[in-house]
């Protein structure tokens, strides 16, 4: 049966105001947060602005609305609301404790959804598990897209990661009010989501606003350059016919905005073709200052922050792809940059899938966009020594159209201790087994209260590569993405 907790009202006081939450049965939830005015009219496209303070007690009881304006079920299999309303810059704090003397560590949530959707409001999101074993979560929203990633000339970059930014900043500043202590704060996120927190260790004006790091599934555009970005602005007004300025958009309406966005990432073919995330963070020289996956595996960004990141083992391979062929496999594959030598080492490990190039092609998008980047940069924390634990998800769903696949967000519910949360059965199948999830969640908690996951995960290292395998038997291996840095990292052409 679906959690439904008994509450009653619980009020805070605040540095903007006081709020009023719920109580439930492990703590008590306050949703719809603001931490910055809502972003329309001149605040449409600038960066974030503090909000303005209250007097009278603000419900927040219910969850705020959300950036994501419209229902994008083909991103990915959770359920998130979309909610309607000006307020989108907001946060939910679910709390054991809202003492200030309280001093519990911090868990902040970043959402995926390829940076053009996902919402803070979903069931798979809700922190009841945390609060029973003493962490406190906030999960945020911020905005997507056109409105907070397409590069304008007359707006700030970046403002979807300034969005992610002033949420920290006000955890710094609120969060004891909370029962939370401001300087025990893990941010963590999923996907897109993982993409920030990658995002946020590359960007020194986010640093001290959290000593950890967790990144699921983390994806970046790439290439990730400012040329990039101006490219796909420059694109955006071949597509449109509208000039890519804040002055141009600012009036347009959310239907408007959203046509124009899909006209900029539709298909086209023959046409100049578009990075897998074309509206996301990317190095503008300033607020970001190179490209992520440089920053991590080449810079000092991250050094001293632990990390625990990882992927599930199918993330995409459950993409329908119609008509594919063998050989559609191997010109992708050398589209990708792989000479013969690699080619056979990737058909070679995955054998099974030889007669479903399908799956061949999404595990070939599994491994460029998830796994082999996120490799990369565990390699590189492990050469230098910096505290790093790598996962791979491979426990395989059984639910109808995944089955046999450890397929993208398939880890969530396991991490958070949800498996009872709506949506759970359609991804994993029925009766998922909650020893793994008693197993993950412990490992995630012990992270963000101790700062490593347990003594049965030892730190990803330059010799042994120790990586934790969460599967109905979770155990750690030596070395098992071996073939994945051989295929895509380490080898040269022939």
């Amino acid at each position: 049966m679906p959690h439904r907790p008994t509450t009653s009202p619980v009020t805070v006081a605040t540095p903007h105001g006081p709020v009023r939450g719920e109580r439930h049965a492990t703590g008590v939830r306050f949703l719809g947060l603001p931490y910055a005015q809502p972003p329309v009219g001149s605040l449409r496209f600038a960066a974030p602005v503090p909000p303005e303070p209250w007097t009278d007690v603000l419900d927040a009881t219910s969850y705020g609305p959300t950036a994501q304006r419209r229902a994008f079920a083909e991103v990915t299999t959770i359920p998130e609301p979309t909610i309607p309303g000006a307020a989108t810059l907001n946060l939910n704090v679910f709390t054991p404790d809202p003492s200030p003397a309280a001093d519990l560590p911090v868990l902040v949530w970043i959402h995926g959804g390829g940076f053009v959707a996902g919402s803070a409001a979903s069931p798979w999101y809700d922190g009841r598990s945390f609060n029973r074993d003493g962490i406190v979560l906030v999960s945020l929203g911020y905005r997507l897209g056109i409105e907070g990633f397409l590069q304008l000339p007359d707006a700030p970059d970046n403002r979807g990661v300034r969005d992610w930014i002033a949420a920290l900043e006000w955890v710094r500043d609120s969060i004891a009010c909370f029962g939370g202590d401001p300087a025990k704060v893990t941010v963590a996120g999923q996907s897109a989501g993982g993409g920030a927190v990658q995002t946020l260790l590359a960007t020194p004006a986010a640093q001290g606003l959290f000593r950890a790091a967790i990144s699921v599934s983390g994806a970046v555009m790439e290439p990730q350059g400012r040329g990039t970005a101006e490219a796909v602005s420059a694109l955006f007004t071949e597509r449109t016919g509208v000039l890519a300025t804040a002055a141009a958009l600012q009036h347009l309406t959310d239907a408007q905005l959203l046509a124009h966005q899909d006209r900029l990432t539709a298909p086209a073919p023959g046409g100049r073709r578009l990075p897998m995330l074309a509206l996301a963070p990317f190095a503008d020289g300033e607020l970001i200052p190179q490209p992520v996956r440089e920053a991590l595996t080449a810079g000092d960004a991250g050094a001293g922050i632990p990390l625990m990141a990882g992927f599930t083992a199918h993330e995409f391979n459950g993409m329908p792809q119609p008509g594919l062929t063998a050989a559609d496999v191997r010109n992708t594959l050398a589209a990708f940059g792989l000479d013969e030598k690699r080619t056979r080492i990737f058909l070679d490990t995955h054998a099974p899938y030889a007669h479903e190039p399908a799956r061949l092609l999404g595990q070939a998008v599994t491994d460029t966009t998830f796994r082999a980047p996120t490799l990369a940069v565990a390699d590189a924390r492990a050469r230098l020594e910096r505290p790093t634990w790598l996962y791979e998800f491979t426990r395989p769903t059984t639910a109808p159209g995944f089955a046999g696949m450890a397929c993208h967000c398939a880890d969530l519910p396991f991490a958070f201790d949800l498996l009872d949360a709506e949506g759970v059965t359609a991804t994993l199948g029925e009766n998922p087994p909650q020893h793994l999830a008693d197993a993950m969640h412990a490992a995630w908690v012990a992270f963000v209260r101790d700062l490593e996951p347990g003594p049965f995960w030892p730190r990803y290292g330059s010799e042994g590569r120790e990586t934790m395998i969460w599967d109905d038997t979770p155990r750690v291996e030596r070395d098992p993405l071996r073939p994945v840095r051989e295929t895509w990292t380490d080898l040269s052409p022939q």
